[in-house]
């Protein structure tokens, strides 16, 4: 097989012509050969935009079939894609467009009651990824176009439209296919550059690890397709293989996730930890509290009628059909893991960042060593910044066809990341055992993974409320699953007028409440602490974060 990620989804579109695609949950079902439709006609609006190759177009919406239709259309005209996550605030979204420089957007209805067209700079057309309206144009070809769409479909393929009528871009490894944005706000934005390879690698990977996933196979994609995980393994990989993707499009609950499992039973299922959590605590908590259950839980050697119980209670959850879990995103919590595995359920963990489209590293269920993030995936290499890599952690260095081109536009931070003989800095500790299984232990970057796997970075909520009534310095920290901020007043300031610590906590408590208003829900500050005492300091007069990680009451 080529390295052409594209002729893969090419290929599969063609093949999968009449099979099912693309659902949109309770909802509308779509067949390859539509998809195919979709995408020509939305050329035919690309090319009255003005939308040459290397052109940006920029994405944000919860995930759905048109969501997909966008995303494959855009890189098959040959032009690069900016995936921004939903829940991203109306001023974030304005500086990853102008940043990106996409000319092109295709935004959700209920976001775009929020944008302000004039904020994006190069835009010269915004269409709805609900329904494709044209919602905003500078260019009055684009109305006439969008207009008479239909007529411009049929004198482009007078005779009917088929496979052989479907011609998508043929792509270069190291070409730009995307932009994914490691976060929303202007002070550290960080555009990460992939290229085709890390696309066609990432999907080699799960073809590789994954073979029996078919055209009859059937994916729920629950994690935000912004993100690469989500995007590359229950969106891409399947959608190459000509399986059917069903999409929630809507906030993943545990209901409404409990609910599509029974009804869809998935062949694979991705998830992050706190979906896991969820279900272990709602489905399989209630059996093994029960005192009998409980009682013979507490034995060396567990009957294997109480583990086939349990486990099938598990499996069930999760729509009884699947080949394996693999979860990723943030650290799975080891109690819950410890179980799974004397259980013997199903379930990997996988190690990856959007630097690397994700995957880093991965092993089947079957042989996954608990509390590991399995081995270096194909293609990849991992190595320990330590003296001895399988006893003292060090940072984790990863080298391969996975590894991003850069930050978009931001080469010392391109710079900073590589060492000098290639290897990408992951900004994560940890250890590789003589099998080759990673183990993470820790952070060296100040990165917070969110619950659903979200990358949230404290300097900029601090930056934020660094700027806020009476706030002289601040630190973000996790705590107990939640992020709280705490916070050294402008004490002085605070004696001139007569404050007390009282009048300082309502302050802060105000200052809570603004902040939250900005930020994205995954990232919202549950509480403030005032601190007495400034911050210890480094001798650069960095606050020494790691003295506060686990500040406790």
């Amino acid at each position: 097989m080529s390295q052409s990620f594209l002729q893969i989804m090419e290929e599969s579109v063609k093949r999968n012509w009449e099979l099912p695609a693309l659902t949109d949950y309770k909802g509308t079902t779509f067949q390859y050969k539509e998809i195919a439709r979709k995408i020509a006609k939305l050329h035919i609006l690309f090319e009255a935009a003005g939308i040459r190759k290397g052109d940006k177009i920029a994405l944000i919406g919860r995930n759905s079939s048109n969501w997909a239709v966008v995303f494959i259309a855009t890189l098959s005209y040959g032009a690069v894609v900016v995936p921004i996550l939903h829940e991203f605030k109306p001023e974030n979204v304005h500086h990853i467009v102008n940043h990106s420089e996409a000319r092109l957007l295709f935004t959700g209805d209920a976001i775009w009651e929020n944008l302000n067209p004039s904020s994006m700079i190069r835009i010269n057309a915004i269409y709805s990824v609900d329904s494709f309206d044209l919602l905003y144009t500078t260019n009055e070809n684009n109305r006439q176009v969008f207009e008479h769409l239909n007529q411009k479909f049929g004198e482009k393929y007078p005779k009917s439209f088929g496979q052989n009528d479907l011609v998508f871009h043929k792509d270069e490894p190291d070409e730009l296919a995307l932009i994914s944005y490691t976060s929303g706000t202007t002070s550290h934005s960080k555009g990460v550059m992939l290229p085709y390879r890390t696309l066609w690698s990432n999907w080699m990977f799960a073809n590789e690890v994954l073979p029996s996933i078919t055209q009859q196979s059937n994916v729920v994609s629950l994690l935000p397709m912004a993100h690469m995980y989500g995007m590359a393994f229950e969106f891409l990989y399947e959608f190459g293989k000509g399986a059917h993707i069903h999409f929630l499009t809507r906030n993943p609950s545990p209901k409404v996730i409990f609910e599509a499992f029974q009804e869809i039973r998935p062949d694979i299922i991705i998830a992050v930890p706190l979906i896991i959590e969820k279900i272990y605590r709602k489905q399989i908590q209630p059996i093994i509290e029960r005192p009998a259950i409980k009682a013979m839980l507490k034995l060396p050697v567990l009957d294997t009628t109480i583990t086939d119980k349990v486990r099938s209670t598990l499996v069930e959850a999760f729509g009884g059909k699947f080949i394996e879990v693999i979860i990723g995103g943030a650290a799975f919590n080891r109690e819950t893991e410890d179980f799974f595995k004397r259980m013997k359920f199903p379930y990997t963990v996988g190690y990856g960042m959007t630097e690397c489209g994700p995957i880093i590293s991965y092993a089947p269920w079957a042989s996954h060593a608990v509390h590991s993030c399995g081995k270096a995936a194909p293609r990849m290499e991992i190595k320990i910044d330590s003296a001895s890599p399988s006893e003292i952690p060090g940072e984790i260095l990863v080298k391969g066809t996975n590894v991003m081109l850069g930050y978009y536009k931001n080469e010392a931070a391109t710079r900073a990341v590589f060492t000098e003989d290639g290897w990408m800095k992951t900004g994560d500790m940890g250890i590789l055992d003589a099998e080759g299984n990673l183990f993470i232990k820790g952070r060296c970057k100040t990165m917070i993974l969110g619950a659903s796997g979200q990358n949230i970075y404290p300097e900029e909520i601090e930056d934020q409320i660094n700027t806020m009534n009476m706030v002289s310095e601040s630190l973000v920290i996790e705590a107990s699953g939640k992020l709280e901020a705490l916070v050294y007043p402008d004490f002085e300031t605070a004696d001139r007028n007569g404050l007390s610590l009282a009048d300082l906590e309502i302050i802060m408590e105000q200052n809570r409440v603004a902040v939250n208003a900005v930020l994205p829900a995954y990232s919202q500050i549950s509480r403030i602490r005032i601190m007495t005492e400034e911050f210890e300091k480094t001798p650069k007069r960095s606050i020494k974060r790691f003295l506060y990680q686990a500040t406790k009451e």
